[in-house]
């Protein structure tokens, strides 16, 4: 983690913990890079997705308490439920099963309709009529939006807020008095900021408006209080311990109920990532050796779940790899300090080095491509896109982003164009179809 914090890859809070008892509990860089505030191990972080197994678990209590099975047509509890979701059931939504299509993977989703503000219905609509991506149980594929529809269930089964009803029937129970449902409406003392990386600086992370969280994402806590979250899954606290092994049982996928099953090191693990407005968290917990691994992190630098994976094989003595500095921020700093010149004179370098940097690839190219167009630098963009098109010809997704970067400024017909050229490349590229969706409406003439 320090090599991490040298590098400049890493901020937030790390706790390692061997049955309970904390072996590594301390945080890095800042809460607030504004004020000077400095991370500290209470420092109270969003936590993104993992939200998703509080969700199931208050699920999984109304129903033993006979508010509800999950089995049940979700239906049942939904206000203006089209036909599509009759035969859905509570049980898929919790796995991924459902076939609803995933609300954040709706175009514009990330420039337009996560900032806007919704009513519950409003949001549901943006996601209500549109067709099952599979026969519900037939496949596994993440949806947020099933999760924001259990969130709507707890609250109509149970008939309280979804926050009062975590607060009540898991926070407080278990003392984890710094947790909440935050909706960025209370002040949340000690709570980090979200940042995104700019080659070696940082900037404000963009939020999402609260009202499109609910059972998906929306809690915030801190490393402490989700160890006691981990020590409660070992007892009958919460639920019984029948009900707690439903909730690890794998389905599609691997996923329980909020919770992916798997194993690494030979040993069996349940955990999950989040990510969210610069926040990247992951809780690894190794049920058998009553180990587990919690990092909440404030920017987006560092892969919480790469973090917890790297110090757990630390404790298997398995192999791991030291953090190094990252090339794409180099590549940043560069085109800020002497051009796109200088920039790809550097990637050059790093790809003829011996050993070559193994991230001296397309992917880093396309990523400091998109960083450009975020700081509304489209002509630099366009510059690192075409030369990853040169030094990688078959980088479909480098068409992708002169797309994005003619749509940013305005240039709706060549986005079209690029976009349409990136299909012919790839049939299958799903992003590129999305894109031209959100396109070509603005193209039709005003009746």
């Amino acid at each position: 983690m320090r090599a991490a914090v040298a590098n400049g890859q890493f901020t937030g809070a790390v706790l390692v913990a061997r049955d309970g008892v904390p072996l590594i509990d301390t945080a890095y860089g800042m809460a607030s890079y504004e004020l000077g505030v400095p991370n500290t191990p209470r420092t109270v972080f969003h936590i993104a997705s993992i939200t998703k197994q509080f969700t199931a678990m208050a699920i999984l209590q109304l129903r033993d308490r006979g508010k509800l099975n999950v089995g049940d047509p979700i239906c049942t509890y939904l206000a203006n439920c089209p036909p599509a979701w009759q035969p859905i059931t509570i049980r898929q939504l919790l796995t991924h099963s459902s076939g609803i299509a995933n609300v954040s993977s709706l175009p514009a989703w990330d420039e337009e309709l996560s900032l806007k503000h919704y009513s519950r219905g409003a949001f549901v609509d943006l996601f209500r009529a549109l067709p099952l991506r599979f026969v519900p149980g037939e496949k596994y594929e993440y949806s947020n939006s099933g999760y924001f529809l259990l969130g709507l269930i707890v609250e109509r089964a149970s008939g309280s807020s979804f926050g009062a009803y975590l607060k009540a029937n898991i926070f407080s129970p278990l003392g984890m008095n710094s947790s909440g449902y935050d909706d960025n409406r209370a002040v949340v003392p000690g709570a980090a900021s979200g940042y995104y990386s700019r080659g070696s600086a940082f900037i404000t992370a963009t939020y999402v408006d609260p009202s499109t969280r609910l059972g998906d994402t929306g809690i915030v806590s801190t490393t402490g209080d989700l160890l006691k979250w981990d020590q409660a899954l070992y007892t009958d606290r919460l639920v019984s311990r029948r009900t707690l092994d439903e909730m690890f049982t794998p389905h599609r996928n691997g996923y329980g109920y909020g919770w992916e099953i798997g194993t690494r090191f030979g040993r069996k693990t349940v955990a999950h990532s989040g990510s969210d407005g610069g926040f990247s968290s992951y809780i690894l917990r190794f049920p058998d050796d009553r180990l587990t691994v919690i990092i909440l992190g404030n920017g987006d630098r560092m892969s919480a779940a790469r973090a917890a994976i790297d110090l757990s094989a630390i404790l298997f003595d398995a192999p791991y790899k030291m953090p190094v500095p990252q090339l794409r921020n180099a590549l940043w700093d560069a085109v800020a300090q002497g051009g796109v010149a200088a920039a790809t004179q550097q990637f050059d370098l790093a790809r003829k080095a011996t050993p070559p940097r193994a991230d001296a690839n397309g992917e880093t190219l396309l990523e400091l491509g998109y960083d450009l167009i975020d700081a509304r630098k489209l002509t630099e963009a366009d510059a690192i896109f075409r030369f990853g098109l040169q030094r990688f010809p078959d980088l479909t997704y480098a068409w992708d982003g002169l797309a994005d970067s003619a749509a940013a400024r305005d240039d709706r017909g060549a986005a079209i164009d690029y976009f349409e050229h990136s299909l012919t490349l790839d049939p299958a590229n799903d992003y590129a179809v999305r894109g031209l969706a959100r396109l070509r409406p603005a193209l039709q003439p005003a009746r």
